[in-house]
């Protein structure tokens, strides 16, 4: 009988895998992981396998989504496969383990650290004010910018809470969308939709390479965060609703954030 495993490889290189997740990589018959989805901007497959010690096919989406090869092989086999954050943060892998489970294998499911917890810990903010995560695609067209970002940030500022913004990634390229990318983004939605979601008062942070030996904050108004220079990595936006005093003081203090956001 098979085994279907997802166990996540955490946020940054090959050695924030948990020691339970690596125990299991290294008992499994095959060894499979995408970054299409999510990328580990602090290593390579290289050193993955070298850390893990086995060897991993790595699949495109239409391995994943349309061929599922873990799927095909976890019918006689212990399969693993491997993602960067938390395995069930995607909804393609969410997808995958009901077809497994759909076909009768086992599965089974090893977490580990996602900029889903890592935003607010590393800002000292509270986990539970946050509200739909929303996503900011490349676009080379910016008048045909989707709007859906900025109303989803909307909807989240009218109840108070904040929002975490993903910024897009193209895996085959080794592209990352910068903090200062997003912004000019959001700032082009606000000049276009005029709701006055992103304004000069509007408190925000940028985050680069959560995760690493040295990852960058930046909190303050949108100039500041447009101004910063994040340097390399995976980043993201954070755009904040309503800030309790706690989280005021972890900004400025954590955050580089001005104390000027005390009067707002």
């Amino acid at each position: 009988m098979g085994e279907l495993i997802f166990i996540g490889l955490g946020l940054y290189d090959e050695k924030d895998i948990s020691l339970k997740g690596k125990k299991i990589v290294q008992r499994a018959d095959v060894v499979y992981s995408e970054f299409y989805t999510s990328h580990l901007a602090g290593t390579d497959l290289t050193k993955i396998e070298k850390e893990l010690g086995v060897d991993i096919q790595i699949l495109d989406r239409e391995g994943v989504e349309q061929q599922a090869s873990p799927i095909k092989e976890a019918r006689d086999k212990k399969v693993v496969f491997l993602t960067a954050g938390d395995p069930m943060a995607a909804t393609t892998h969410v997808d995958l383990r009901l077809r497994a489970v759909e076909e009768g294998i086992e599965t089974r499911v090893i977490h580990s650290s996602s900029i889903f917890s890592a935003a607010p810990s590393i800002l000292g903010v509270q986990h539970y004010k946050f509200g739909k995560t929303v996503t900011l695609p490349f676009f080379k067209v910016m008048e045909n910018y989707p709007k859906s970002p900025y109303q989803g940030i909307r909807n989240n500022q009218e109840l108070g809470l904040h929002s975490l913004v993903l910024l897009d990634i193209n895996g085959k390229n080794e592209e990352f969308m910068t903090v200062n990318e997003g912004m000019e983004a959001l700032l082009h939605l606000e000049e276009t939709l005029s709701e006055g979601v992103i304004n000069e008062e509007t408190v925000a942070a940028g985050i680069a390479r959560a995760g690493s030996s040295d990852p960058e904050l930046k909190a303050g108004y949108p100039t500041d965060i447009l101004n910063h220079d994040f340097g390399e990595g995976l980043q993201c936006i954070v755009i904040f609703g309503d800030l309790h005093f706690m989280e005021i003081d972890s900004l400025i203090a954590f955050a580089d954030a001005p104390e000027s956001i005390q009067e707002d």
